[in-house]
């Protein structure tokens, strides 16, 4: 497995005070070609360009999809052959990214999709319970069922890279991409990773509230 084929993209927002440990040990699991996208951040995020990666920006806010994306856009320049996403809050093991990206390598499939382990008493229940009504909506308005549609731990060919094309900006983003696997015929496999449920994460729980479930909800209908 070539390790300078495989681009690891990382969208964040206002995470300067773990986001720098996440790249540490992605470069420690052996792999050195890295984009950051930072959306639009306050805090010491833009600290990290030290970190020898490639380093994006959105001068404001626009949301996880969209930061993603250029992250996609960003890569096909550079001649990706494999892109895996991970989210930059430390919830995510490099020692996962390789299980992720074997099927790809071995032509198994064109999209490996991370899929967290809902244990009660592990996992908070509001992630739970956000989890099926996601995987619900998700199947509902795109006719594919997964296990965790809102993972954002995901390992894509190029085949995969070339053709999906998300409009979306926010959160909806992890469902739309289900519906360009649906649309394209893409062959996937979901593959099971191990997640850090940390004081620092769980604080966090309230960007993806009710609220902005509803929006959410919203957004993909208009784009089914």
């Amino acid at each position: 497995m070539k390790k300078d084929n495989i681009f690891i993209v990382i969208p964040v927002y206002n995470e300067g005070s773990i986001v720098g440990s996440v790249i540490d040990e992605i470069k420690k699991a052996g792999y050195e070609k890295i984009i950051l996208v930072d959306d639009g951040s306050k805090d010491n995020t833009l600290e990290v360009q030290e970190k020898e990666i490639v380093f994006l920006r959105h001068y404001i806010n626009r949301g996880k999809g969209a930061a993603t994306k250029t992250g996609f856009e960003a890569v096909k320049l550079l001649g990706a052959k494999i892109l895996v996403t991970m989210d930059g809050d430390g919830q995510h093991d490099a020692g996962d990214i390789e299980k992720l990206v074997r099927p790809i390598v071995e032509e198994e499939c064109d999209v490996v999709l991370g899929t967290r382990k809902f244990t009660v008493g592990e996992v908070p229940r509001i992630k739970i319970l956000y989890n099926f009504v996601g995987n619900f909506f998700t199947w509902f308005f795109y006719g594919l069922w997964v296990t965790d549609s809102q993972s954002g731990f995901r390992a894509y060919s190029k085949k995969a890279i070339d053709v999906i094309d998300t409009k979306t900006d926010r959160y909806e983003y992890d469902s739309e991409v289900i519906r360009e696997i649906k649309k394209y015929n893409l062959k996937f496999k979901e593959i099971p990773i191990k997640v850090r449920y940390t004081t620092y994460s769980k604080s966090k729980a309230s960007k993806q509230g009710f609220l902005n479930g509803i929006k959410t909800v919203f957004k993909m209908l208009i784009s089914s």
